[in-house]
């Protein structure tokens, strides 16, 4: 994640775990460097508008908010990243 700190897109982790006090106190342990935020539960307003179904999901998702990818992991996930960096490097005015 810190690889790609000043590249422009955001990753975002959405916690499901059903105590916001221990979100926090786990997020802080685990030294996250990415956003994550808590959606209260399983049944929380981003898991049930995304459709998540199995944890943990990875969406990939452009810079005019499509969902590009999703549950891609390792080298798939880092050339999706690639794929859309260099989309957006391509761009006229980049």
């Amino acid at each position: 994640m810190e690889r790609h700190k000043d590249q422009p897109f955001a990753i975002l982790g959405i916690n499901t775990d059903g105590n916001a006090e221990t979100f926090r106190t786990e997020r802080a342990a685990f030294e996250l460097n990415y956003r994550s935020i808590f959606d209260g539960g399983t049944d929380g307003p981003l898991t049930r508008a995304w459709g998540v179904q199995s944890f943990p999901t990875v969406y990939v998702i452009d810079a005019e908010g499509v969902i590009r990818a999703r549950n891609v992991r390792g080298e798939a996930l880092d050339a999706k990243v690639a794929e859309l960096l260099a989309e957006l490097e391509a761009e006229p005015g980049r």
